[in-house]
């Protein structure tokens, strides 16, 4: 061990605010900050890049996220609340929150669409000029630290909000394989949207980096075959990540499900990152056979409570992710004692790991 790891709330280390995500308790939390020799932003070009990273990434202490929706004005679930309660996205769609399933689902029988060949006259895409994204976007502002990269959550995807106005996957599905010219060209005007929607934060943002939300499958398969995403999903999706690429923005695809099939496509898209569902994949396969063109948000699972299982976690991810570059994690943990600990813990061990690879030692 080259570094020695602060102990928590060590007066010679600065310290950071943070809220924490509901999965982890929610509020606000305290964390350290360790001191870079190289800045985030600098660090973290290297690590999408795959181009000799100084430490790996971690999204608490290097990111500032932010929902589309707080920049929008777009409805969204309020994640905090614990009741069940309905709401209204800004496409027109009924969603319930579930608090014990942790997040919201389409409201049972508040079906959008039945008939995809009635998008043209049924689907409005919301009016940008009616939303203050201005205003918003400099309330964000006013918090933003511009060190750390500015991340930014998009939602739905082509797929996932064609689910979403058809009311759920059964009619979807039957869409894609009886529809595919109808389904192809609503996502591709829904490419259109989310371009122009982009376009327009990026008036008053400098934005780094971009999370798309698309599922592909469930825990045991894909919900299309190679033949749909090839002839209608991949073609739009590309057109996005091109673009997104054109701006300079750095492309995470989230896809829940055992989309194994489909990983080839998310490098051919363009995919920087890929949060992909551990539990539905072999990622540390993944790593070992797609690394070098692709990188991975990288999960710290912790076998059990506790610091020591934590860490433990932390030295295995490291150890299968952040080889190459083409990683990055974060720490999550109940006390601010074991998200301190566990924040140093990946700095040191994961600067200790690039130094030995790249022969700095």
């Amino acid at each position: 061990m080259k570094y020695n790891r602060p102990k928590y709330l060590d007066p010679n280390v600065k310290t950071m605010e943070y809220t924490a995500s509901v999965f982890n308790g929610g509020g606000k939390r305290i964390a350290p900050a360790p001191e870079h020799p190289i800045s985030i932003r600098e660090n973290f070009r290297r690590a999408y890049k795959r181009q000799d990273p100084v430490w790996m990434p971690d999204s608490i202490t290097d990111f500032a996220d932010v929902m589309i929706a707080d920049l929008t004005g777009a409805g969204e679930a309020d994640w905090s609340r614990k009741d069940r309660y309905d709401w209204q996205d800004w496409f027109g769609v009924q969603w319930t929150f579930i608090p014990e399933a942790g997040g919201p689902m389409l409201k049972p029988g508040a079906q959008f669409m039945d008939d995809i060949t009635q998008w043209r006259e049924k689907v409005k895409f919301p009016d940008l000029d009616q939303y203050d994204i201005e205003k918003r976007c400099k309330k964000f502002l006013e918090t933003y630290d511009p060190e750390k990269i500015l991340h930014i959550n998009i939602g739905l995807g082509c797929t996932e909000r064609l689910v979403a106005l058809m009311g759920g996957y059964t009619d979807a599905m039957i869409a894609l394989a009886m529809e595919p010219e109808e389904v192809r060209a609503f996502l591709e005007a829904f490419v259109d949207f989310e371009i122009k929607t982009i376009d327009r934060l990026l008036l008053y943002l400098s934005i780094d980096m971009i999370t798309y939300h698309d599922d592909w499958g469930t825990e045991r398969d894909t919900f299309f075959s190679e033949a749909m995403m090839e002839a209608i999903v991949f073609p739009p999706t590309k057109r996005l990540f091109d673009y997104m690429h054109s701006k300079g923005i750095c492309v995470e695809h989230h896809c829940c499900g055992n989309i194994k099939r489909f990983v080839p496509y998310m490098i051919k898209a363009g995919a920087d990152f890929v949060q992909i569902q551990a539990r539905a994949n072999d990622m540390e396969g993944f790593k070992k056979k797609y690394g070098r063109d692709l990188g991975f948000n990288a999960f710290v699972s912790p076998k059990g409570p506790g610091r020591e299982a934590l860490i433990e976690a932390i030295h295995e991810t490291v150890d299968n992710f952040a080889s190459g570059g083409g990683a990055y994690t974060s720490i999550m943990a109940p006390t601010d004692e074991e998200v301190w600990e566990g924040i140093m813990e990946l700095y040191y061990y994961s600067r200790e790991f690039y130094e030995k690879e790249q022969g700095r030692a």
